[in-house]
């Protein structure tokens, strides 16, 4: 079959046009994986003419810096396994139960979660944490992201486990198993790629995470990678670019190495389910 003459314009046309957007939001990701290698990292020298690991050992000597990471590793870690576990409770409770007004109740979390947060919710959430006495401490941010984060996990498991027959449960209950068993024997193996989805979508959103952090914790030595990236700019606000570029980088590898992960142990298995 032959396609006329304008529809094979069009689809050049098309083409190109695809082609060089998507050569427009490749440079900056090009620019951002070589200038760490670079001596001198310019906006108009992507590839580098010689390769140097300069910029990384400068970076690891600032033991700021790389505290940070280790700060982050463990907000990060702590706020996803909280969230992690409450969720995957609270959705299937709200799934299973037979409360009027449920799904209200987790329309209404959803809604203020989302409203009411980041700096508008700064200030009472400062409060609460300053009268808690748990300023400047690790716990502080964990229970703050958890409870930002909680109603939309929640949100996003429910529909996991609602994809789960009744049966399933109630056969195992049958055979002799505890509502408790049935849980963890028959719902949650079914439910962990969206426990996982959960899991990343978490640590991803606490790892990029600034303000909370920076308004919370007021010493150095707890301070994430997420406001330690501040310490690569000169005292005028200028940013040192190739000290920048070279953490930048490896501030991003925990989450490249979540998603491979991710990917390799689920791969398109992730939205899989149960069929009713």
């Amino acid at each position: 079959m032959q396609v006329p003459g304008n529809v094979f314009k069009r689809r050049i046309l098309f083409s190109v046009a695809a082609s060089l957007l998507g050569v427009a939001f490749a440079l900056p990701l090009v620019w951002f994986i070589f200038a760490p290698f670079n001596a001198r990292a310019e906006l108009g020298l992507a590839i580098p003419e010689v390769f140097t690991l300069s910029n990384f050992m400068t970076v690891f000597e600032n033991t700021f810096a790389m505290r940070a990471l280790l700060n982050s590793l463990i907000q990060s870690f702590g706020g996803v396994v909280l969230i992690g576990a409450a969720a995957t409770l609270a959705a299937y409770a709200l799934s299973r139960s037979s409360i009027p007004g449920k799904g209200a109740v987790t329309y209404t979390l959803l809604l203020f979660s989302s409203v009411v947060s980041g700096s508008a919710a700064m200030v009472p959430i400062f409060l609460i944490i300053s009268s808690a006495g748990l300023i400047n401490t690790h716990i502080a941010v964990i229970l703050v992201f958890a409870g930002g984060l909680l109603p939309t996990a929640m949100f996003i498991l429910r529909d996991f486990i609602d994809a789960i027959p009744r049966s399933y449960e109630e056969s195992a209950m049958v055979a002799g198993a505890s509502p408790l068993q049935a849980f963890f024997d028959v719902a949650l193996p079914v439910i962990r790629p969206g426990i996982v989805v959960v899991v990343v979508w978490a640590f991803v959103n606490i790892w990029g995470s600034f303000l909370i952090p920076f308004i919370l914790l007021r010493s150095d030595s707890l301070m994430p990678a997420s406001v330690a990236i501040y310490s690569f700019y000169s005292e005028a606000g200028t940013p040192i670019v190739t000290l920048l570029a070279a953490y930048s980088l490896i501030y991003s590898l925990p989450v490249i190495v979540l998603y491979l992960f991710v990917n390799w142990k689920f791969g398109f298995r992730f939205f899989g389910g149960i069929k009713s």
